[in-house]
C-alpha cells in the first residue's frame, strides 16, 4: 500500500499545526464559532447531536496493522473505546473533546494518517472495490490510479470550495462493486481493442448520487485513456464549479446540474473545456504511474494449491458467507463481519481493532480493507490459515457468518448520534436482527441486502438496498419508509416506494411479510431481487398492508422525506 513520502509527511504536519493554533485562537475568543466552523470542517470535524463527531479519512478503504493500532488507541484515549466504520470507508469517532482533535490529529500523522477532506464542500475520500488487486473477476487494479486521484484531489486550491461535497469511485472490476453509478463521478477501467493494440482507460460516468434527490449516473465519456482521467476529472469539475447551484444546497450536486443540462449538452462544456487542459502537465505518465504502482505491488504469496477444509458446520456456514475468491490458488479474501447481532452495524471497539490488527499480521500480510458496507477485510489469507482465522475472529465477536445476508445490514448512526436524522437507525437494525437471529432461517432466505438511513442524506444507502429503510419525521414521531428492489452493481437501480410509512415497533413485522411473499413466490434458486423482478411490487404491497386501517393508510399517502 502507499507510503508517505518526506513531502507527503510535511503537508499533514504542518496541517496539525495550523489546525492546533485555529483550535488555540477559537478558545481565547479569537476566532467566532461562525469563523471557526469551516476550519473545523476541512479538518474533519462535526457537532452532532450530543457531542462532536470526528471523521478520518482510509483512502479507498486500505490501512495497514499499525494504522488500526493507532486507531484503537485514540478512541480508547479520546473518545469510548469504539469507532464507527462508514460507507465511506471512514472511521468516525463519536465523542472527542474539541480541544483534543490536534491530539488525535498528531497521533495519525506519525502513521500516516489525517482527517482532511472528510467533510465540506470539497472533494471527499476516493472509494473503490473493497478487493481490489486480489478479486478474481478484476481487469485491472484501480488502487495505483486511486491514489494518484487521492493525491490529485488533495489540497486541490479550485476546488476547495465546491457548490456541495463532491464524491468519485473507481471500479476494475467486471462486477462494479463501488457503487460507482450513484457517485458525482464514477469510472470504469476497461480494456479496448485500439488501433496500436489493447489500450486501458475509463468509461466515466457522471451526475450519480442518493440522497434527497436519487438519480443514476450517465456516461459521460464511454472511453477515456487512462492518461487522461486528471485532466477530463478537472473539466467535469470546473464546468460544475462555474455552473452548480450555490443558491439552494438542495441543488448544489452535480447531479442536478447534469439534469438541467441534459447530458449532451454536459458532456459538450465538458469536451470544451477539457480541449485547454488535455494535454497538459497533470495528464499522467508512465514513470509517474510505475512509481506509485510499486506501492502496489503484491504480496510474497507462497506456491500453495487448494486445500481441505474441516467439515465443521459452523466453520463451513462461514466460509461460505464471509470468504470470497482470490486471484491467487490457495488463497481467499475474507470478511470480518462488522455486523454482530445487537451490536451497531460498522461499529468496533478497541479491542476488535487490536484483534484485527493481530490477524492482518499474522495472516494477511499486514494489510487489511475497509468496505462500504462497513466491514473489514484480510484480502490475503491462505486457504489453510482459514480455520484459525475463523476461531480468532469468532472469539473477538468478528465471524457472523451473514456477509450477503438480511442481518448484515448496513446503517447509518441516525438520530442516536447524527443531528440531521429523522429518526434513530440503529434500534431499527437491531431489532431486525433479533427478529431474523435463526441462522438456518437466514440461510435459507438467501442473499438479501438490508440497508437504513435516519434520513434523506442516505449515508445508509437506502435507495440501493434490496430493502431500504429511511428514517422520516411524522409530525415529530419517527417513522419509517420502505423501499423494494433496489441494488448497487452493473445493473444499478433504485429502490420504490412501497407505500405509507410505519411505525418503530411494526419495521420487524414489515420486513417479516416481506420475507414470507418472497419464499412463498420464489421459485427454486431465486434470490430475492430475481423474485421481486418477476412478480413486481404489489404482492409486498398487499401483504404489508393487509388489515391496516384505510383512514390511517391514506392519511400518510402524500408524506415526503
Amino acid at each position: 500500500m502507499y507510503q508517505y513520502d518526506a513531502i507527503d509527511r510535511q503537508l499533514i504536519d504542518q496541517r496539525v499545526a495550523q489546525f492546533r493554533d485555529q483550535v488555540r485562537r477559537w478558545q481565547a475568543g479569537e476566532l467566532t464559532d461562525d469563523e471557526f466552523r469551516p476550519l473545523r470542517l476541512q479538518n474533519g470535524l462535526y457537532i452532532q447531536r450530543h457531542a462532536p463527531m470526528f471523521r478520518i479519512a482510509v483512502p479507498y478503504g486500505m490501512m495497514n496493522s499499525a494504522q488500526l493500532r493507532r486507531l484503537a488507541r485514540v478512541a480508547r484515549q479520546y473518545d469510548r473505546g469504539y469507532g464507527h466504520f462508514t460507507t465511506r470507508h471512514n472511521l468516525q469517532l463519536n465523542w472527542p473533546k474539541i480541544t483534543d482533535v490536534p491530539d488525535i490529529l498528531a497521533e495519525l500523522a506519525e502513521v500516516g494518517m489525517h482527517a482532511i477532506q472528510t467533510s465540506g464542500n470539497c472533494l471527499r475520500n476516493i472509494t473503490t472495490d473493497q478487493f481490489a488487486g486480489v478479486a478474481a473477476d478484476e481487469i485491472i487494479d484501480p488502487r495505483p490510479l486511486a491514489e494518484i486521484l487521492r493525491q490529485w484531489t488533495t489540497f486541490h486550491p479550485e476546488f476547495a470550495f465546491l457548490p456541495r461535497k463532491f464524491k468519485i469511485a473507481i471500479s476494475g472490476t467486471k462486477e462494479d462493486r463501488a457503487v460507482t453509478w450513484f457517485h458525482d463521478i464514477g469510472l470504469h477501467l476497461k480494456v479496448v481493442d485500439g488501433e496500436f493494440g489493447k489500450q486501458i482507460g475509463f468509461t466515466v460516468i457522471v451526475g450519480g448520487g442518493l440522497g434527497r434527490t436519487p438519480i443514476r449516473g450517465q456516461v459521460v465519456r464511454e472511453f477515456l485513456p487512462w492518461q487522461h482521467i486528471l485532466t477530463y476529472c478537472e473539466a467535469i469539475l470546473r464546468v460544475y464549479n462555474r455552473f452548480g447551484r450555490r443558491d439552494n444546497a438542495y441543488k448544489a450536486r452535480i447531479k442536478i446540474l447534469v439534469q438541467a443540462l441534459g447530458i449532451e449538452e454536459f458532456a459538450r462544456q465538458v469536451e470544451e473545456e477539457w480541449a485547454h487542459g488535455k494535454d497538459g502537465p497533470a495528464t499522467i505518465t508512465q514513470a509517474e504511474y510505475d512509481r506509485i504502482a510499486a506501492h502496489f505491488a503484491a504480496p510474497a504469496y507462497e506456491a500453495v494449491g487448494d486445500v481441505e477444509l474441516p467439515d465443521e458446520k459452523a466453520f463451513r456456514r462461514w466460509v461460505d458467507r464471509n470468504t470470497h475468491a482470490h486471484k491467487v490458488a490457495g488463497y481467499a479474501a475474507v470478511t470480518l463481519s462488522l455486523k454482530q447481532h445487537g451490536v451497531p452495524p460498522g461499529d468496533i471497539t478497541s479491542e476488535q481493532m487490536e484483534a484485527v490488527a493481530d490477524l492482518a499480521d499474522r495472516y494477511s500480510f499486514g494489510e487489511l480493507r475497509i468496505s462500504h458496507e462497513q466491514n473489514i477485510i484480510l484480502a490475503d489469507v491462505r486457504q489453510a490459515d482459514l480455520y484459525q482465522v475463523w476461531q480468532q475472529a469468532r472469539a473477538a465477536g468478528l465471524a457472523t457468518p451473514n456477509i450477503g445476508l438480511l442481518t448484515g445490514i448496513i446503517c447509518c448512526p441516525g438520530g442516536d448520534f447524527c443531528d440531521l436524522a429523522n429518526a434513530k437507525s440503529i434500534p431499527i437494525a437491531n431489532a431486525i436482527q433479533q427478529r431474523f437471529d435463526d441462522l438456518d432461517y437466514l440461510f435459507d432466505i438467501g442473499e438479501i441486502d438490508l440497508n437504513i438511513s435516519g434520513c434523506m442524506n442516505a449515508c445508509g444507502h437506502h435507495h440501493v438496498g434490496h430493502i431500504g429503510v429511511l428514517g422520516v419525521d411524522k409530525n415529530e414521531a419517527e417513522f419509517y419508509q420502505v423501499t423494494l428492489g433496489g441494488r448497487q452493481g452493473n445493473d444499478a437501480k433504485l429502490g420504490k416506494v412501497i407505500g405509507p410509512s410505519f411505525a418503530a415497533e411494526e419495521m420487524p413485522d414489515v420486513v417479516g411479510k416481506i420475507i414470507a411473499v418472497y419464499l412463498e413466490h420464489r421459485h427454486a434458486d431465486e434470490r430475492f431481487l430475481d423474485t421481486f423482478d418477476r412478480i413486481g411490487i404489489d404482492p409486498f404491497k398487499n401483504r404489508v398492508y393487509e388489515g391496516r386501517a384505510h383512514g390511517k393508510a391514506k392519511s400518510a399517502e402524500k408524506e415526503t422525506a
